[in-house]
């Protein structure tokens, strides 16, 4: 037996485990530092964050009373752990991951999954809230929010609308900009200004195909218009990636990738651009309309510093700044500095294949989550408001629709029958809003004007669907 002060007088085995255990050791942080970083305890800021993450998140899920909602979510943020990204591992109830995903497409513009089946998709992969930020559309918006109840996902009404920016006179030097838009689940006000500002930029998405067309036939390669419109669908304003699907489908070329690298790249040989407005004009819109304006992928900019400067200046919230392989430095830099929100999303089209990254794929830290939330909750509530008040002061077919615009199936799901405005309210605010939202004094004078407004005013009764 080795006594506690024994000192071996031959440590040549000793040292030569040691070493190897050393070795090991390495070895092993090696590997944790490959896979993302050692797990460690939430910190106090995550905690919080995620709580008030958890909050929002479910808050349409009236299974739990809000005192003991908030010692389930204090208990269970204790126990979570995170990577050394702040990326929460195991969030939500019953220990589900909590995966938001801040941009998607759908069939609705350039991507291949209908609304539906991109929820569907968006479930499978275990992401719980998703942003549908089609190109210059919301059309695919009601349907999204359809699938999702059927799922448990929450969905923020978002757009990617297509700019134009301008840094002098000389056209030459302008480039595309992509700012992305997030409204409250009840929409945006004053929709329809947004709806004819997309629309203009439809309408020049049609010229701007058939110019890329009629380039690609030029260089030999007949394309013909109604492949592409065929491709597209009804009703969908064509985007580059019809036109190389067009491509694909007749041969002319090997992938989508070969397309773009070839062809339709930004500046090539058929690129075309449409009616695209000026970037500071949507980002304006944006906030006009009640939405949080942010940047898509920076670092396909050709002058990203000028842009951002800009574009703060007039009104820009945030930019992209996490991608599937992480967080890109440089443009955190410039957030920080800007003073913008740090997001992404996986900009997923559902074309398939190695380029493009995964549905859900896009690790957000919680506070970073939790900081687009603190600012974006003001503007939404203050949207939501200002559509209740244009129904409060005139009850009208037009007004009510705004309200129910996107979420029609979920406000009227109930079998108990609607008798006045204040009902409509009182079905809806829960829905969109935190009990600390809905006690305001503006919400309170709307409900009281609403209690004297019958629900069939304006000559059509609103049909209350059951569950």
């Amino acid at each position: 037996m080795v006594g506690d002060g024994h000192v071996p007088s031959s440590n040549s085995n000793c040292s030569n485990h040691n070493s190897k255990k050393t070795k090991d050791n390495k070895n092993n942080k090696k590997k944790k530092k490959k896979r993302g970083g050692s797990k460690k305890k939430m910190t106090p800021e995550q905690t919080l964050a995620f709580k008030s993450v958890s909050e929002w998140v479910f808050l349409d899920h009236p299974s739990t009373s809000s005192s003991s909602s908030s010692l389930s979510f204090s208990a269970a943020a204790a126990s979570f752990l995170v990577d050394d990204f702040g990326v929460q591992k195991s969030l939500g109830k019953g220990g589900e991951k909590m995966v938001f995903d801040l941009h998607s497409h759908s069939k609705c513009s350039d991507g291949f999954l209908s609304p539906t089946k991109l929820v569907e998709k968006a479930h499978v992969n275990g992401v719980k809230v998703l942003a549908l930020t089609d190109h210059d559309t919301m059309a695919g918006i009601p349907e999204a929010l359809e699938a999702a109840r059927r799922f448990g996902i929450k969905i923020i009404p978002g757009v990617e609308i297509s700019t134009i920016f301008s840094p002098s006179e000389q056209s030459e030097l302008d480039e595309p900009v992509h700012i992305l838009a997030y409204y409250s689940s009840c929409g945006p006000k004053r929709i329809e200004q947004l709806e004819m500002f997309l629309a203009n930029i439809r309408d020049g998405r049609f010229l701007r195909a058939k110019n890329m067309v009629s380039k690609l036939n030029k260089l030999n390669l007949p394309i013909k218009w109604e492949h592409v419109a065929r491709i597209a669908g009804k009703g969908v304003a064509p985007g580059r990636v019809h036109v190389a699907r067009a491509m694909l489908e007749a041969g002319y070329v090997e992938n989508l990738k070969q397309a773009f690298a070839r062809y339709l790249f930004d500046g090539g040989p058929a690129y075309s651009t449409g009616s695209e407005p000026p970037a500071e004009e949507a980002i304006q819109l944006i906030c006009n309309t009640g939405g949080v304006a942010v940047l898509a992928h920076p670092w396909a900019l050709k002058n990203p510093v000028a842009v951002i400067r800009r574009l703060k200046e007039a009104g820009l919230h945030g930019m992209e700044v996490y991608r599937s392989d992480g967080k890109l430095a440089v443009y955190s830099d410039l957030a920080d500095f800007h003073g913008l929100l740090k997001l992404g999303g996986s900009d997923y089209h559902g074309r398939g294949g190695n380029s493009e990254s995964e549905l859900g794929s896009v690790n957000l830290p919680v506070v970073a989550v939790h900081d687009f939330l603190k600012l974006a909750r003001p503007i939404w509530c203050d949207a939501i408001r200002d559509i209740f008040e244009s129904y409060a002061e005139e009850p009208s077919d037009s007004n009510l629709a705004r309200i129910t615009r996107f979420g029609r199936t979920r406000i009227l799901k109930s079998g108990s029958p609607l008798s006045c405005g204040k009902d409509l309210i009182d079905r809806c605010l829960p829905l969109w809003l935190t009990n600390e939202e809905r006690q305001n004094a503006d919400f309170e004078a709307i409900r009281l004007k609403l209690s004297h407004i019958s629900i069939n005013q304006g000559g059509t009764p609103i049909p209350v669907e059951s569950k």
